[in-house]
């Protein structure tokens, strides 16, 4: 029974083996039906991990690109999302064969060859496309060249200058790199210099135009060698007539709708008032609906933020300038009551001397009268004569305190206004006419400020 289990046993493996043999067997048929017979004889004894010229120096791979499309340019995060046709081309000693026609091959057969190692520098994420299939191409051209080309989306990281946005222009690079071959290894160089990058001259984009473009080759040092490097450098300049009509033109019309609150009457405190705290709110309000499409880092003092700045203070110097002149308009009614009782308390003080002089007067010829007709007044007769004139018994006793009050109230009256015409609006007789003066100094200052910053942005 054991040896009838174990025989059975060892049937069923060789049956297995039988089976393995024969699809292996079928494989081999199948992918010699698959690839030419160029091919398959190219392919034989290939190795796809040694690249060409292995041992007679490096090999070189030239480059060009197709730009698609650059779908988004991002401040927030730094970057750009480009779609790029990226064709390489290197010449493999193994690969060459008889005959004047290229071979194109389907994509998928690229896993039988030798390819660069290629790779985008400061690429954030990218992806092949494959759809329907892999976009890859394939060409082995008779004298053993290679035309290997592929179709990426990819975002790049670009560092921008944003101290004169909106009117900035920024300078992005694409990078290709060899990552494990360095220069005695792998040489890149682009096919056709500058005009090795198409497609810019067709584009559209959103916010921005490309104003210059231009290639160069580098070396990359790291600490594990020396690497070949090729940069495609672009120029974009950002258009600004979006933000002349979304930001610039809403902002100056507020500053500008500020100032109507200096044909308005002092008297009008709500329309003032309503008018200044709500022109201040919409430029808040505009002010931050700005910031949210830009990064918040404080090292970066926008063009934008500098014009929102002067506005903002504009504004909002239209509203202190009401609380002034509002302020003024007070003190001066006040000074005005306040002059006004002394120049009358100066008229009763004038009245008060006058009777007080008169009686000194008559009191002075009564005595000369008396004096006259009476040869020698004893001393006791001159304590009588006087007493009627006087209840304490002497004259000037009860007549010279009179003006002393009189005199204090002049004093302190005087120091008022004194102290009045120091804090009332720079010595401003009228405070009406400070609403005049706005009415000129703010759009003359306006005026000028904007020319000095659109100069600064534009030319310098």
């Amino acid at each position: 029974m054991a040896l009838y289990v174990s025989g059975g046993a060892l049937f069923t493996f060789l049956l297995v083996c039988r089976l393995l043999e024969s699809s292996m067997l079928n494989a081999e048929v199948k992918e010699g039906e698959i690839l030419p017979p160029t091919i398959h004889r190219l392919m034989k004894g290939y190795n796809k991990y040694l690249r060409p010229f292995f041992d007679n120096g490096p090999v070189t791979v030239g480059m060009s690109l197709d730009i698609a499309s650059i779908d988004t340019i991002s401040e927030i995060n730094m970057d750009y999302t480009a779609t790029i046709f990226l064709r390489q081309r290197w010449t493999d000693e193994r690969l060459v064969f008889e005959g004047n026609k290229s071979l194109s091959l389907d994509g998928r057969l690229v896993e039988l060859l030798w390819v660069p190692d290629t790779f985008i520098v400061d690429s954030k994420k990218s992806f092949l496309h494959d759809i329907t299939v892999e976009n890859r191409l394939i060409r082995i051209f008779p004298n053993g060249t290679v035309l290997y080309a592929l179709r990426i989306t990819t975002t790049v990281a670009c560092n921008m200058d944003l101290t004169k946005y909106p009117m900035d222009k920024q300078t992005c690079t694409l990078q290709l790199e060899s990552w494990g071959y360095n220069i005695n290894d792998v040489m890149f160089y682009w096919t056709r210099g500058n005009e090795s990058v198409s497609g810019l001259d067709t584009l559209q984009l959103a916010q921005y135009t490309v104003e210059d473009h231009y290639t160069s080759v580098s070396e990359a040092v790291y600490e594990t060698g020396n690497y070949p490097r090729l940069v495609f450098h672009f120029q974009l300049k950002r258009s600004i007539l979006y933000f002349i009509l979304e930001t610039y033109v809403p902002s100056s019309l507020l500053v500008v709708l500020s100032w109507v609150s200096f044909w308005i009457s002092l008297s009008s405190v709500p329309a003032r008032i309503c008018i200044g705290v709500t022109t201040v709110l919409t430029m808040t309000t505009l002010m931050m609906g700005a910031r949210t499409s830009l990064p918040n880092a404080n090292c970066f003092i926008k063009a934008i933020d500098v014009y929102l700045g002067i506005c903002f203070s504009f504004i909002f110097g239209a509203l202190i300038e009401y609380a002034v002149a509002h302020f003024c308009s007070l003190s001066h009614m006040d000074s005005h009551i306040l002059m006004h009782y002394g120049h009358h308390m100066h008229d009763l003080d004038d009245e008060m001397n006058g009777i007080i002089t008169t009686i000194s007067n008559h009191n002075r010829a009564k005595r000369r009268k008396e004096a006259a007709a009476t040869p020698t007044p004893p001393p006791a007769s001159l304590e009588l004569t006087v007493s009627p004139s006087s209840p304490s018994g002497s004259e000037p006793k009860p007549e010279a305190p009179l003006p002393e009050p009189s005199h204090w109230c002049l004093t302190a009256l005087a120091t008022v206004r004194k102290v009045l015409r120091s804090f009332t609006c720079c010595h401003i007789e009228n405070p009406h006419h400070i609403d005049n003066y706005s009415r000129v100094s703010f759009p003359l200052s306006f005026v000028m400020v904007n020319l000095l910053y659109w100069t600064y942005y534009l030319y310098f």
